[in-house]
């Protein structure tokens, strides 16, 4: 590029400010509605709607305007008589939410069905209605951002109400668009409710729509939500924080100073670029605070440097120059160019000291990706649009292939196949939202999966073959990615290699790594009580509650059960049961041996009522038997068939060894060589160069766990094997 297209900030300045500055959606205040004489100049606002409209969509045309013009007739003359807490016209309302989003770029399907999103709710006006003028499409938005009755869900109505928004936004995102501007709105008049009715608002702000916001990417509606939100919950942090701003501001800016060094060596290098500063809001200078340990911030930290190209080669130029021209802050730099995140977001983060020694964070990017940053899905436009150009890593405009609902961050999912407006963490919540028995297992399921704001990816492998990538949140574990590759099929996990290397299920997934998961052919697997305490994900969580409580004889030992116990009868056909290894003395109980302690022939064993009327066998030095006798428990007299039958007898070893290459390999061969069969492996990390397998065993007979146990030790490297006791099941 030649120095005459370099950056001149003389030149064109006032417009470059213009084009740089954070989107202000407070701009689009009460006097941009009303006017400066009140309720009289509320139909002058729809005019300055399509004004903004037409700014961000020159090529609307007039059957467009006429669109917007017939919907705000509608609106006004249904909503007419009709004001809010504040005394204002009810139709100031849609009118704000509407104007929110068309200053971040929105197209006239979503303005139109914003400008009637109350009608259905709080109007005469129906559906049907609403379809017959203006089409399915904004019926189906409409519709979408329409609360349940109160009268009908009752305390459920506000969980219910969401997972209806989730699941429309999961066809059409604009659903969940239009409702985080309408939160914007409805929040900042928040003032004329009662406190405690704010407080509650703004704490389910703060927990699902803050967290929706940033999800979509629109980070101009997050950032102002997150400062109301700060305001309401934590006044006196938030006035502290307004404080420090504005005594900043009255100083002299230092960024100023090195936005002036930015753009002189820019200038020189001849890249054409646009630099700005962009001040911070409440609740990023509360962070950064928070961040320093409380300790004073300095002039450069109540804002970042802004840096707009035109390509992505452009962004690593300016990369280049500024790390070669100033002492840049290594630790700073994260490149969300070649990797996105998963929100849309891309942009070069660096940090850099001028020659005085002030440190400035930049942000370099393209027009389109700060276009996209600072309004997210809202502006991909429609997304049932056959083709639309959207970002991409190579900076490139892609164009989208048609909608499919493949985009749901399962193995083989790829880069190209991704629809923008469906990502990967929406198709998950759509996924296990159908599986939450109740309003309330949905609602804290929904904050809990929320929270997650953070993506990795995992190669899911069969055999030596990679078989595709599997999006999970951050944090999630073995037993996570089993629900997410295999639904409810997941309870048949057994065993993960993470690496190539095997791994408890519990075993937390970083990004990249490599997993294979170990499946059990048969269906005597599922998953234990202990399994909750390593899922993450509400999908997991929620199918491992079910099979427990559909599975009580095989869930635990610590529930007891009121009802008399009742022998099962088998259906009609049916081959009948095997015999119970163990005998209770309680006429017509069922009997089975409790997997904690997985009791084997002669151990001595007491036996619980457990739900259902089964009756569980437990080693008499089984933990679970002190804390149920202590918990008033009353032990039932069980005893051990006399006529053992052959096989049938499971149990769980412990060995600890020195670690070494092949004791896996070794362990294995000799349990095999005794005629014993694996049923699940563990192998916890080493510490300390020593390291501890689990094995749950199948044995032939019971008195091959002896022989079993005295072969084990003879492994090389092996100096202790013991029979499985929840005392010592974790490591130290």
């Amino acid at each position: 590029m030649s120095a005459h297209n370099a950056v001149d900030a003389e030149r064109t300045a006032e417009d470059r400010r213009r084009s740089l500055r954070r989107i202000d959606l407070r701009r689009l205040s009460r006097v941009a509605l009303l006017g400066a004489g009140g309720g009289s100049r509320v139909p002058d606002a729809i005019e300055h709607l399509i004004k903004v409209h037409r700014g961000r969509h020159p090529e609307a045309g007039a059957s467009a305007i006429e669109q917007l013009r017939k919907a705000y007739v509608l609106a006004e003359s249904s909503h007419r008589g009709q004001t809010r807490k504040s005394g204002e016209p009810y139709i100031t309302h849609p009118l704000a939410v509407t104007l929110i989003l068309a200053e971040l770029g929105a197209e006239t399907t979503t303005l139109t069905a914003s400008l009637l999103h109350d009608t259905v709710e709080d109007t005469e006006v129906t559906l049907d209605q609403v379809e017959r003028e203006f089409g399915a499409e904004i019926c189906y938005l409409v519709d979408g951002v329409t609360k349940l009755e109160k009268v009908d869900y009752g305390a459920a109505a506000e969980p219910e109400t969401f997972r209806k928004m989730l699941v429309a936004t999961g066809n059409d995102v604009r659903v969940m668009s239009i409702k985080l501007a309408d939160r914007l709105h409805n929040m900042r008049t928040l003032g004329v409710m009662r406190p405690d009715k704010q407080a509650r608002i703004a704490k389910v702000t703060r927990d699902v729509l803050i967290p929706l916001a940033e999800r979509l990417g629109v980070q101009a509606l997050k950032s102002e939500l997150e400062d109301l939100v700060f305001a309401i919950l934590h006044p006196e942090e938030h006035a502290r924080t307004r404080v420090m701003i504005e005594e900043n501001a009255g100083g002299a800016d230092p960024l100023a100073g090195i936005a002036d060094q930015v753009r002189g060596v820019l200038r020189e290098a001849g890249v054409t670029a646009e630099v700005a500063i962009r001040p911070r809001h409440a609740v990023s200078v509360h962070r950064l605070l928070l961040k320093r340990g409380g300790k004073q911030l300095s002039g450069c930290d109540y804002g970042r440097l802004l840096v707009l190209v035109g390509e992505n080669a452009d962004c690593y130029a300016v990369l280049g120059e500024l790390h070669t021209c100033f002492v840049p802050v290594i630790a700073e730099f994260k490149d969300f160019i070649a990797g996105p995140k998963f929100n849309l977001y891309q942009s070069l983060h660096t940090a850099i000291a001028d020659r005085d020694g002030r440190i400035a964070e930049v942000l370099v990017r393209t027009r389109r990706m700060h276009r996209v940053a600072e309004a997210g899905v809202i502006a991909l436009g429609d997304p049932h649009a056959a083709t639309d150009a959207v970002p991409s890593a190579d900076g490139e405009r892609t164009e989208r292939a048609e909608r499919s609902d493949s985009g749901n961050g399962s193995t083989g999912e790829s880069a190209a196949g991704v629809d923008p407006t469906r990502p990967g963490w929406l198709a998950r919540l759509l996924d296990w939202q159908r599986a939450a028995p109740d309003a309330d297992t949905f609602w804290t399921a929904l904050r809990d999966d929320l929270a997650q704001d953070r993506e990795i990816t995992v190669v899911a492998a069969q055999g030596e073959e990679a078989a595709g990538t599997l999006r999970l949140p951050a944090g999630a574990t073995c037993v996570d990615a089993a629900y997410a590759m295999h639904g409810e099929a997941g309870h048949a996990c057994v065993g993960a290699r993470v690496n190539g290397r095997l791994a408890p299920l519990g075993t937390a997934l970083r990004d990249g790594d490599t997993l294979q998961l170990l499946m059990d052919d048969g269906d005597t697997s599922g998953p234990g009580r202990d399994w909750l305490e390593h899922a993450t994900t509400p999908a997991a969580r929620i199918a491992i509650t079910r099979w427990l409580t559909q599975h009580p004889a095989v869930e635990g030992d610590d529930q007891p059960d009121q009802a008399p116990p009742v022998r099962p009868v088998p259906a009609a056909g049916a081959a009948p049961a095997a015999d119970p290894l163990a005998l209770a003395d309680l006429p017509g109980a069922t009997v089975r041996l409790a997997r904690c302690c997985t009791p084997v022939p002669p151990d001595r064993v007491t036996g619980f009522v457990i739900r259902g009327g089964t009756v569980a066998v437990h080693r008499a030095e089984c933990p679970s038997t002190s804390r149920m006798t202590a918990a008033g428990r009353a032990p039932v007299p069980v005893r051990w068939r006399e006529d053992q039958p052959a096989g049938g007898y499971r149990a769980t070893v412990l060995a600890e060894a020195l670690s070494r290459p092949r004791l896996l390999a070794d362990l294995t061969e000799v349990i095999a060589g005794q005629g014993v069969g694996i049923v699940s492996a563990a192998v916890e990390p080493p510490q300390e160069h020593r390291v501890r397998h689990t094995y749950t065993v199948e044995l032939p007979d019971a008195g091959a766990l002896s022989a079993l146990m005295r072969a084990m030790r003879a492994v090389p490297g092996v100096y202790d094997v013991y029979r499985a006791r929840l005392a010592v099941t974790a490591r130290d």
